[in-house]
C-alpha cells in the first residue's frame, strides 16, 4: 500500500476529538463476586497458582533489559527462548482482575512489588522504557532510525517483541483501570511516551511496514491512554498503530481472512473498536462488528473457538480442523470475548452475550485443569485429547491469557445503564450496585437445574427496570419469570432480554426458569461432522482407548502439542440417522447433565458412551464432534473414511518431524531463520519462499529418519534453488512449470553422516533467482 494511500485511510479520522460512551456499563470486578460453583472453583484453581509463581522470576527479564542485577533466575520454556517478559505483563493483568474478584490481600502485596520493580527499570533506562525484550534496546535503536525488517512472527531478527511490550502495557493498564494503582498509571504514560519518540520520524509506510509482525492490541492500549488522559496524541499514536491491511477490508465489510494467522488479528480489532469509541467513530465501529459477526457465524465452531493450527480455516472447508491435533486455541477465544464485552456495552444484544456464555462453559472453563495447568489447542479431532501446561515450566500466550481468564468471570453477569439492571449471565454470584444501593444475589446450579433465584435487597423500594437475557437456546414462549411467588407476564425486547420494571423493595425473590433442549450442530462448512448440545452447553463422550501419557506438558518448545498417537478417524464412533431427528434421540441418562445416543452410534463398541458436559472433560481422549451419514449413505461413508484414514495414517507412520511452513508457531518451532523472505497463502495453503534463504531445525530423536521431503506446486517455474542439510548440499532444483496444476511432494535420501537429532534444513536461492513457495517440510523414516 502506498503511503498517500495509507494517509488518505487514517483521514477517516479527522473531526473532532470527542470521547463516545457505551449504552451499557460493566459493573466493576469488585461489585461482583462468585458463589460456589464451577466458576468459583477455577478462580480459585487460579488464585493458587499465580500465588505460587515467583514474581522475581518473571521480572528477571526485565532487570537485565535495565542493566540491574536480576533477584532470581528467569523461568524456561517461552520465557527464555525469545519472547522473554511476555508473562511478567499476562501476571500483572491476572494479579489486577483477581484482586479486584477477591480483593485477596496477598495478590495486592504481589502487585505492588511488580510495579515497583518495573518502576525502578524504567528509571533506570531514563527514556520511559520498560521491557523484558532481549537485545531489545538494539532493535528500538534499529527502528527509530528507520532501519526496519518485519515478518509476520519476527521484528528485526527478534521473535514478535511488539506483542512482547504489548503485555506489559496492558498489565500496567489493567493495574490502574481494575485497582486503582497510580504508579502504574504513571509508568504506562511515559512508556506510552516512549513509543510516540519511537515513531516520531518514522513515515505512515514504515509503522505499517513495521505492523508487519505480530503486536497484539496496541492499538487498543494507546487508545485506553487517550482516554484516562484525555491527550489526543495517544488517540493519534492508536489510530498510527492500527494496521490498514486488516482494518480497509474490514470497513468494506469483507471477510479476507482465509489463511491469516487468527490471534494475531482479533487483538487489531478489540483496539479498531476502542478507537472506534474513544474517537466517536462509527465507520471503524462498524468494521469491529463485521469481524466479529463472520467470525461467530462462519468461523467459530460449537464451543466458542475458532482456527487450526493458529490459522484461520477457509470458511468453506473445515476438514484441517478435524484432521489436526491443533485445533481452537485458547488465546483466539480470550481475545473474542473480550471483543464481544465491547460490543456489548456499546449496542447491547443477546447475541453478543449468547456467544459469550457459549465460549465461556466450552472453552475457558474446559481450558484449565485441577491443578492448574492450561490448554494451548483443543483438537476436534475424534479420540483425540489436550495437554496441559506445568505450572512452575510451561510459559506459552495460552498460559499468560489462562491467568486472566479465569480471574475475571464476575465482568459481565450483570451490567447496567444509568438506571436499569441487565442479568446476563446465569451464574451463581452476588452483586453489589453501591450507587443504586441494591444488592442481588443469584443462586444456581445451572446447568445441572434449568432455575436461577436472584434476591433483591436495597436500601430504599425505587423503581427501575431488570432486564433478563432470554438466551437463544430457550424455545420462543418457554422461559417464566416469576416475583414473589407471581408469574409474570413479558415480551422479548428487541435486544433479546425480558424486561420487568417495578417498585423493587428489599425480599424481592425473582424465580427464572430457562427449559433446555438438545440441539445438534454442524460444523459450519455444513460437512458431515456434528456436536451435540443440551442448552448452551456442549456435550462430549470420554474414551478409554489409547488413553494418552503425556497430559502434561514437558517444557520443549512443542509440548503445548498432544503428540501421542492419532485416534483412526476409521476406527470413530459413527453417528447414523435422519438430520432432522438426531438431537430427539440423545436421551437423558442416570445423572444431571448426562446423556446416551445408543440409538445414533452405529458400531456396538461405543452405545454404552456417556455425553456429558465437555468442560467436565480432563485426561482423556474424547468425541466432540462425530461423524454422520444418513441411513442410505452408511457403506459409502465407512468406505471413503476408511479410503482416506488409512492414507493418512500411512504418512503419520512414516513421519518423524513435520513443519508447516509459513505457519507462525510450527515455523517458530523449529527454529526459523531467514533473510529476504516471505510467508503467505496460495489455494488455501500457506508457504514461505525467499529471494536469499530460510532454513528450520527439523527434530530426528532416534535417528530414523532417512528421507527429506517437501511440496512444491507445478505450474511454478523459473525457480532456482539448493537444498542443505547441516550445512552440505544434497540438492539442486530448478522449475519449469512443467508439473502441472497442482501441488506435488518431491523426496531426497539423507546421508547417513547427516542423520542428527538436531537437523537445519536451509533453501538458498541461486544468484538472480529465488527459492520457490515450500508448502510443507517433513522428515520421513
Amino acid at each position: 500500500m502506498t503511503k498517500k494511500l495509507i494517509s488518505c485511510a487514517l483521514l477517516l479520522f479527522t473531526g473532532n476529538f470527542a470521547f463516545g460512551q457505551d449504552k451499557l456499563q460493566a459493573f466493576s470486578l469488585n461489585e461482583v463476586r462468585l458463589l460456589d460453583g464451577p466458576f468459583k472453583a477455577a478462580q480459585q484453581t487460579d488464585l493458587a497458582y499465580m500465588l505460587s509463581l515467583d514474581a522475581d522470576r518473571l521480572l528477571a527479564p526485565y532487570l537485565k533489559d535495565a542493566d540491574l542485577a536480576p533477584k532470581a533466575e528467569q523461568y524456561g520454556n517461552w520465557e527464555n527462548t525469545g519472547l522473554d517478559g511476555h508473562m511478567a505483563g499476562h501476571y500483572l493483568s491476572a494479579l489486577s482482575l483477581m484482586y479486584g474478584s477477591t480483593a485477596d490481600p496477598k495478590v495486592k502485596e504481589k502487585i505492588d512489588y511488580v510495579i515497583s520493580e518495573l518502576e525502578k527499570c524504567q528509571v533506570k533506562n531514563g527514556n520511559g522504557y520498560v521491557g523484558g525484550v532481549p537485545g531489545g534496546k538494539a532493535i528500538w535503536e534499529e527502528i527509530k532510525q528507520g532501519k526496519i525488517r518485519a515478518n509476520s512472527f519476527s521484528l528485526n531478527g527478534k521473535w514478535v517483541p511488539l506483542y512482547n511490550i504489548h503485555k506489559i502495557y496492558n498489565g500496567l493498564y489493567d493495574a490502574y483501570a481494575v485497582t486503582g494503582n497510580l504508579k502504574a498509571k504513571n509508568i504506562l504514560i511515559k512508556l506510552t511516551d516512549w513509543c510516540i519518540d519511537l515513531v516520531a520520524n518514522l513515515s505512515d509506510a514504515q509503522v505499517q511496514e513495521m505492523l508487519k509482525s505480530e503486536h497484539g492490541g496496541l492499538n487498543e492500549v494507546f487508545a485506553n491512554v487517550a482516554d484516562i488522559t484525555g491527550d489526543k496524541k495517544y488517540l493519534v499514536l492508536a489510530k498510527k498503530f492500527s494496521d490498514l491491511s486488516i482494518l480497509t477490508p474490514l470497513l468494506n465489510q469483507k471477510d479476507a481472512l482465509n489463511g491469516l494467522h487468527a490471534n494475531t488479528q482479533i487483538p487489531k480489532v478489540i483496539g479498531f473498536e476502542q478507537v472506534a469509541k474513544v474517537a466517536h467513530d462509527a465507520t471503524w465501529a462498524n468494521a469491529a462488528n463485521f469481524f466479529w459477526q463472520t467470525v461467530v457465524k462462519n468461523r467459530t465452531i460449537s464451543i466458542g473457538g475458532n482456527s487450526v493450527r493458529e490459522h484461520f480455516n477457509p470458511t468453506n472447508n473445515f476438514s484441517s480442523m478435524i484432521d489436526s491435533r491443533e485445533g481452537p486455541e485458547t488465546c483466539n477465544s480470550y481475545n473474542m470475548l473480550r471483543l464481544t464485552k465491547q460490543l456489548f456495552l456499546a449496542n447491547p444484544s443477546a447475541n453478543y452475550v449468547d456467544y459469550y456464555e457459549r465460549t465461556l462453559y466450552n472453552h475457558i472453563l474446559s481450558s484449565q485443569s485441577k491443578t492448574g495447568g492450561f490448554v494451548y489447542f483443543t483438537p476436534i479431532r475424534p479420540g483425540h485429547y489436550r495437554v496441559y501446561s506445568s505450572a512452575q515450566e510451561g510459559f506459552w500466550c495460552c498460559v499468560g491469557s489462562g491467568l486472566e481468564n479465569h480471574a475475571k468471570y464476575g465482568e459481565l453477569i450483570y451490567a447496567h445503564s444509568k438506571t436499569d439492571l441487565f442479568v446476563n449471565l446465569y451464574i451463581p454470584s452476588t452483586l453489589n450496585w453501591k450507587e443504586k444501593g441494591l444488592t442481588i444475589t443469584q443462586q444456581t446450579t445451572f446447568p445441572n437445574t434449568e432455575t436461577s433465584k436472584i434476591s433483591v435487597k436495597i436500601n430504599k423500594p425505587s423503581s427501575f427496570a431488570i432486564n433478563f437475557r432470554y438466551p437463544a437456546w430457550v424455545t420462543n414462549n418457554t422461559l417464566t419469570i416469576s416475583i414473589n411467588g407471581k408469574k409474570q407476564s413479558f415480551t422479548k425486547n428487541a435486544a433479546g432480554y425480558a424486561s420487568i420494571h417495578r417498585l423493587w423493595k428489599t425480599g424481592d425473590v425473582i424465580n427464572i426458569t430457562l427449559p433446555m433442549h438438545n440441539t445438534a450442530e454442524f460444523l459450519p462448512d455444513q460437512s458431515n461432522w456434528v456436536s451435540f448440545l443440551h442448552g448452551p452447553i456442549v456435550l462430549a463422550a470420554a474414551i478409554d482407548t489409547l488413553k494418552p501419557k503425556n497430559l502434561i506438558a514437558d517444557g520443549s518448545r512443542m509440548g503445548h502439542i498432544a503428540s501421542e498417537t492419532l485416534f483412526p478417524i476409521d476406527k470413530a464412533p459413527l453417528i447414523v440417522g435422519s438430520k432432522d431427528n438426531l438431537a430427539a434421540k440423545i436421551k437423558y441418562g442416570t445423572a444431571n447433565m448426562q446423556f446416551k445416543a445408543a440409538d445414533l452410534i452405529y458400531q456396538a463398541q461405543y452405545k454404552n458412551l456417556k455425553l456429558v458436559p465437555f468442560y467436565e472433560i480432563q485426561g482423556r481422549r474424547y468425541m466432540m464432534y462425530w461423524p454422520y451419514t444418513n441411513e442410505a449413505g452408511l457403506q459409502e461413508k465407512i468406505a471413503n473414511i476408511n479410503k482416506i484414514e488409512k492414507a493418512k495414517n500411512e504418512l503419520d507412520a512414516q513421519t518423524v518431524d513435520v513443519v508447516n511452513t509459513g505457519e507462525q508457531q510450527p515455523e517458530s518451532d523449529h527454529n526459523f531463520k531467514g533473510e529476504q523472505t516471505e510467508n503467505g497463502t496460495f489455494l488455501e495453503r500457506h508457504f514461505r519462499n525467499s529471494r536469499d534463504w530460510f532454513s528450520y531445525e527439523l527434530n530426528n530423536p532416534k535417528l530414523n529418519a532417512t528421507k527429506l521431503r517437501f511440496t512444491l506446486y507445478g505450474k511454478d517455474k523459473n525457480k532456482n534453488f539448493e537444498v542443505y542439510i547441516n550445512k552440505i548440499i544434497i540438492t539442486t532444483i530448478s522449475l519449469d512449470g512443467s508439473k502441472g496444476d497442482g501441488f506435488y511432494e518431491v523426496e531426497y535420501e539423507i546421508p547417513a553422516f547427516l542423520r542428527k537429532e538436531k537437523m537445519e534444513v536451509k533453501f538458498v536461492a541461486q544468484q538472480k533467482s529465488q527459492v520457490a513457495n515450500i508448502y510443507e517440510v517433513r522428515l520421513m523414516k
